[in-house]
């Protein structure tokens, strides 16, 4: 493509929806042409809120939407395969949320089928898009602290959440993990790539899903991750990367980090700031950009957020639910 304006559908209208289409519409390169959802009176009362011009009650139709360039998959992740796959097939690229998918299976379909019809695909992991965590990635890489050690890092919220909630319902791939644990495990890949090994235990509800899970990931290296998400206690959402020589702390919101603290031997802590300019650290914008950056380009992924990085995150998912022995309708 060569104009600079990219068209966006949206494909869901709960709070995730809402959030993204908030910062995508004040971006002067993007313009939100369409919405779907299940219903056309939840459609048109997303597209009067954000001034969308097309509203949809069902999603076949913004994926035939041929003024669409990319489609914002927002459902819950039980139906990302489905909804993603129908924009796929119907030739728009698509910005997924996180989870990709509940499992590595559904994953690779997406991807497979994305690679075979040479369209853009991308997770919405906008901690990998974020400044201030590719700054940091950047210090490890230039080996600011050594050879990295350690990881840790955290995700829980308070609650409680009764068993009718998405989060404890094993029809819409509920629990701690997908939800949450994807962000820890994520980082640890930022940072060491994939695991070669996998260890957790887990607090499993009534229902079959995750209240919390420890998981403990190893790599040959002599590396080491701690990680932890929950659904029944609100943690720091802090994290911690020890080198040989030096270690990076990020007190809080680590995924969406307002700065982080270098400590090496010998010298006086150093902070990291977000810069100003980017935005409230809540701000999806730098996916968004990143997503128009490579279509614009004519690019099929983004190197921030490549597909492969995408299934090894889900493979590490799937061998962390294998441990703690959680299973969805329909998986064997």
């Amino acid at each position: 493509m060569t104009r600079d304006t990219v068209r966006w559908g949206i494909l869901a209208t709960g709070g995730i929806a809402a959030a993204f289409t908030a910062d995508l519409i004040d971006l002067p390169d993007a313009e939100v042409v369409a919405v779907a959802s299940r219903t056309e009176t939840a459609a048109k009362a997303f597209a009067e809120r954000f001034g969308i011009p097309r509203a949809y009650g069902d999603w076949a139709a913004l994926a035939d939407d041929e003024d669409v360039d990319v489609v914002y998959v927002a459902t819950p992740h039980a139906a990302h395969r489905t909804a993603a796959g129908l924009c796929l097939e119907a030739g728009r690229g698509v910005l997924c949320e996180k989870p990709f998918t509940l499992n590595v299976r559904e994953a690779g379909e997406l991807v497979d089928l994305a690679r075979d019809r040479g369209r853009f695909l991308m997770e919405a992991m906008w901690m990998y898009c974020n400044p201030l965590i590719r700054r940091l990635k950047a210090l490890v890489e230039d080996d600011a602290i050594g050879e990295v050690r350690t990881v840790q890092a955290d995700f829980g919220l308070e609650g409680p959440f009764p068993p009718s909630h998405r989060l404890r319902d094993p029809a819409q791939g509920g629990g701690a993990l997908l939800d949450l644990g994807v962000y820890p495990v994520s980082f640890a890949h930022l940072l060491l790539g994939e695991p070669d090994g996998v260890a957790a235990q887990a607090v499993v509800s009534a229902e079959g899903v995750d209240l919390q899970t420890a998981a403990a990931l190893s790599w040959d290296s002599g590396a080491l991750a701690a990680l932890h998400c929950s659904v029944v206690g609100g943690t720091g959402t802090s994290a911690s990367v020890t080198g040989s020589r030096g270690r990076i702390d990020i007190p809080n919101g680590f995924f969406h980090p307002d700065h982080f603290v270098l400590h090496r031997a010998g010298r006086d802590p150093e902070k990291f700031a977000a810069d100003p300019a980017d935005g409230p650290r809540s701000t999806m914008r730098h996916e968004a950009l990143e997503v128009m950056r490579a279509v614009r380009a004519g690019e099929t992924e983004s190197p921030l957020v490549p597909l492969d990085g995408t299934l090894a995150v889900m493979r590490t998912l799937d061998a962390v639910r294998d441990r703690i022995g959680v299973r969805y309708p329909g998986e064997s």
